[in-house]
């Protein structure tokens, strides 16, 4: 079956994202004539991959085609591809038409869980909609202060001063690991209206997202460690850690513990 035609531009730009990144000297290849663009040639991919010109370059212009699981794998030695990007290909190539976005609802038993935890923790749903939370995490993140339109973990991060203020010399870094993270779940979305209006508000209100929203980096989700400056709790290091829900696997339970 050919995958839907959403999926086969985000296939499109990852590729080309990808092949832009990568020098010739990286894959042994000499650099030859000038080059007007940096990275490989259409033809230097297809070539690695072992696969025609023709029907690599039908997969970065988004036409319908399907590659098997040998020609993604090939793809991937071709672009040197982490193991992160490479099962973000497979799931790209294997992604069919869905229905149309609707935010998740958080079962009672789920919501009540979260709420009678003592330490900071939140859930978030597959578009990073703050869907419930418990006093803690209303503490230092102060969830309960934003319109209900406006309780994004995204549209927080990159269009409130408070939050910028917060995470301080952190805030860059923070801002690009999201970003990377967000767009493995996005890319499966494109063309869904929720998805694509979250995207152009943010892009049209902050210039750091609209340019690292171009490099189409791709992180696996992960518990770390975050540097806050609190206004009222002065500097605060957590470490977290995130969950999925047996009840809803669209919904991510995220805890904070002293770093």
């Amino acid at each position: 079956m050919a995958m839907s035609e959403m999926h086969q531009s985000e296939l499109g730009d990852f590729l080309r994202s990808r092949r832009a990144q990568l020098s010739p000297k990286a894959v042994g290849l000499t650099s030859g004539r000038r080059r007007r663009t940096p990275g490989l040639r259409r033809e230097e991919v297809a070539e690695l991959a072992g696969i025609g010109v023709d029907w690599y370059s039908r997969l970065e212009q988004g036409r319908a085609v399907s590659p098997s699981v040998t020609t993604i794998d090939a793809l991937a030695r071709a672009l040197r591809l982490t193991k992160v990007d490479h099962a973000h290909l497979k799931a790209l190539t294997r992604s069919g038409p869905r229905r149309p976005f609707a935010i998740e609802t958080v079962p009672e038993i789920v919501r009540r869980t979260v709420e009678a935890l003592t330490l900071p923790a939140y859930i978030t749903g597959r578009r990073w909609d703050v869907l419930t939370w418990n006093a803690a995490a209303e503490e230092v993140f102060g969830f309960g202060r934003l319109a209900d339109g406006e309780r994004n973990v995204l549209l927080s991060m990159f269009t409130r001063a408070g939050t910028r203020k917060l995470f301080g010399s952190s805030w860059t870094g923070e801002a690009q690991r999201m970003i990377a993270q967000f767009r493995a779940t996005h890319d499966l979305w494109a063309g869904d209206p929720a998805f694509r209006d979250l995207v152009a508000r943010l892009r049209a209100e902050s210039a750091e997202f609209a340019a690292w929203w171009e490099r189409h980096d791709i992180r696996g989700i992960a518990g770390g460690e975050k540097a806050l400056s609190h206004p009222k709790k002065g500097a605060l290091r957590l470490s977290y850690a995130t969950f999925q829900s047996n009840d809803d696997p669209a919904l991510k339970l995220v805890i904070y513990t002293p770093g």
